[in-house]
């Protein structure tokens, strides 16, 4: 399957490479393959908890590589174009900043949603913490491998750095605390994070029932995948807000303002540069000026004393 999508989307570069320049080999592949392999309710409706969806995310992840590197090697020099891939996460905020295996459960969370795609892709493998719990919880089972494949040493170096931009979906934040109670239930995605997400009841609920608006998440999601990733491009693909309820006229101020808010936290992120300008430069120039300012008060002291 990898091969074919990489003819097809060979094909694409082909008839469409003169006039894009953007290229997103897979948005939101989380969900494809938790909805379309786990529960099913999405094509091609299939349930193999805890299986399906590890099996379907790897050869997405191979596909990304392989269209990536046909662009790289045939399109790249003559329609100067980029490839990446687009991930959907929500943000991960421990409940108890102070307990470490609610800050573990967090760190869980961001690894098994937004670096389950992304760290093969920018590290050349799953994130440990993955393969760690994925590979504990199948021995459990009984099983003599673990539900998460495995990648070749080639296919490791063949992922690794398999993308010009890192596409961020993002809508809104929940809060992660460990699970304490080992799960009666069999293999799951669910289960393999030992976590429970929590909603804050003082956030704002928008159209459905799972997002509520927690501007400062974006932010926090944006630092966590520029320090995770290497400080790759990032482009937020995916943003916005469902239906609050039914009206005849225009009556969205309440999107106006989840947008608003996070675009501004979003506005906050090249605020590090603009530091790091200030250190290199800013400063060392002003303490030039302070010297060379001493130095010519010295003199004239010393021109009135003689």
């Amino acid at each position: 399957m990898a091969t074919y999508f990489r003819d097809y989307a060979n094909l694409c570069f082909e008839a469409f490479g003169d006039r894009v320049k953007h290229w997103i080999t897979f948005s939101d592949p989380r969900t494809m393959v938790e909805k379309g392999f786990e529960t099913g309710v999405h094509t091609p409706g299939l349930k193999l908890p805890g299986t399906g969806l590890y099996q379907a995310a790897h050869h997405i992840i191979k596909a990304h590589a392989q269209a990536w590197h046909s662009y790289d090697t045939s399109w790249r020099r003559r329609q100067q174009g980029l490839v990446g891939i687009s991930l959907n996460c929500a943000w991960g905020e421990p409940v108890d900043i102070s307990n470490p295996k609610d800050v573990d459960a967090a760190e869980r969370y961001l690894q098994f949603c937004l670096g389950w795609f992304a760290n093969p892709i920018y590290a050349g493998d799953y994130p440990q913490v993955m393969k760690d719990s994925i590979g504990r919880k199948s021995a459990e089972q009984g099983l003599g491998l673990s539900r998460l494949p495995v990648f070749s040493r080639q296919e490791k170096n063949f992922i690794k750095g398999s993308s010009d931009f890192l596409g961020l979906g993002h809508f809104t934040t929940l809060y992660i605390m460990d699970r304490n109670s080992p799960s009666r239930h069999g293999p799951s995605y669910k289960n393999d994070r030992d976590l429970v997400e929590l909603a804050d009841p003082e956030w704002p609920k928008l159209g459905s029932t799972w997002l509520h608006s927690v501007p400062w998440g974006l932010r926090r999601l944006l630092n966590f995948a520029q320090t995770q990733y290497g400080d790759p491009p990032i482009y937020v693909t995916e943003n916005g807000a469902s239906q609050k309820f039914q009206c005849t006229q225009l009556c969205d101020e309440w999107r106006i303002r989840y947008l608003q808010s996070y675009i501004n936290e979003m506005l906050k992120e090249p605020l590090r540069g603009h530091m790091q300008m200030v250190t290199e430069i800013v400063t060392p120039t002003a303490c030039t000026l302070c010297v060379l300012l001493a130095a010519v008060l010295l003199m004239l002291l010393l021109q009135k004393h003689s």
